[in-house]
């Protein structure tokens, strides 16, 4: 059995349930003055409450359990040349050992393998560093590349990287986008997309939780370029999930324990986190590669609350959400955020949701 396969449908959802019209002026290009200035919608009950992020603190109970993911943002976009001067664009996916990673490549013909990149150019046309083409993956018919970078390639994404911003994102990345587009927490590097749902926490929100009793752990899920992966055709018992790496920590899994004995809840910050505590509920591993696809009819067996932004329509964000919180009450929520004028998407508002009663 796969994770995918343990969303179970109640019904012959289509992707068109998931769909709805946001005027594009609504899609925020980018993030709000101050982390926490940001606008929080109470989702919990209905009607929902219009607040600010920083109100968090006084939404929730001494006792109640934050789970964060401490992925960190790789400036994953790199570029550079064919041997014949084409131009190309890689944007790494995951590192692997030997100086190896996997990649998606932008460019008008795909070269052989054993073919040597020119990367990261510089005025003078010389490379700053080589990628050499060793094929496809996971396999011969697979999407992604592998190549073996000439250097450490963390070193080489630090140096020559660009910060992956995602494709509704019309403007390049600036100095702003690297503070910006990263969590305050940020610990362990591989993510070419940031948990965005964690953005909006600073230091004065995190100090304001401790003050109230919440308390805190961390998880590690490596978002991938995936998590923009448009679901295709109506069929949403067709599509399959991109696979993601995460690990749970042992003191998470004490921290869990400890919580559920006093009868406190388990508040998942954003979508990553969620499918990362449900993975393992659902395998027992603490450790390995998730492609768990949760839609409505699924049993959540760890999260109690949730932290998200607003997502993309038709997309398996929207419907792990609606999975959650009720698919009726998340399009009234959807609806609501669009009248009163919301910040949709990575550099968007969030929403606070309550599981819905199975």
């Amino acid at each position: 059995m796969t994770l995918a396969q343990t969303g179970a449908l109640s019904r012959a959802w289509t992707t068109t349930d998931f769909d709805f019209d946001l005027p594009p002026e609504l899609i925020a290009q980018h993030p709000a003055a101050e982390r926490s200035a940001s606008r929080l919608l109470d989702g919990r009950r209905t009607p929902p409450t219009d607040r600010i992020f920083r109100d968090l603190p006084e939404l929730l109970q001494r006792g109640d359990l934050l789970v964060f993911n401490d992925t960190q943002v790789v400036k994953a976009r790199l570029f550079g040349a064919k041997p014949t001067g084409g131009r190309l664009e890689l944007l790494v996916e995951r590192v692997l050992s030997d100086r190896e990673v996997v990649a998606h490549m932008k460019v008008s013909k795909k070269p052989a393998a054993g073919t040597v990149l020119n990367m990261a150019p510089g005025p003078d046309g010389q490379a700053a560093f080589t990628a050499t083409l060793l094929g496809r993956w996971p396999d011969a018919d697979g999407p992604l590349f592998r190549l073996r970078l000439s250097d450490e390639p963390y070193a080489l994404m630090q140096r020559h990287g660009r910060v992956p911003l995602p494709p509704y994102i019309a403007h390049d990345d600036t100095a702003e986008d690297e503070r910006r587009y990263q969590t305050v927490f940020a610990r362990h590097p591989g993510a070419v997309a940031a948990p965005t749902a964690a953005l909006h926490f600073d230091e004065g929100v995190l100090a304001a939780l401790q003050e109230r009793g919440v308390q805190r752990a961390s998880v590690t899920l490596h978002v991938g370029a995936g998590t923009f992966q448009p679901v295709k055709g109506e069929d949403i018992g067709a599509h399959r999930m991109h696979s993601e790496w995460y690990r749970i920590p042992p003191q998470t899994l004490a921290a869990l324990e400890r919580t559920r004995r006093a009868g406190g809840r388990v508040l998942a910050v954003g979508t990553t986190t969620v499918r990362t505590l449900e993975s393992w509920a659902a395998t027992g591993r603490t450790e390995g590669e998730t492609d768990l696809f949760i839609t409505p009819g699924f049993t959540f067996r760890v999260v109690d609350l949730m932290i998200t932004n607003f997502h993309l329509p038709r997309s398996t964000l929207m419907m792990l959400v609606s999975a959650f919180a009720g698919y009726e009450h998340v399009m009234s929520l959807y609806r609501h955020a669009i009248e009163r004028r919301y910040r949709f998407f990575s550099y968007g508002d969030a929403m606070l949701l309550q599981r819905h009663p199975d």
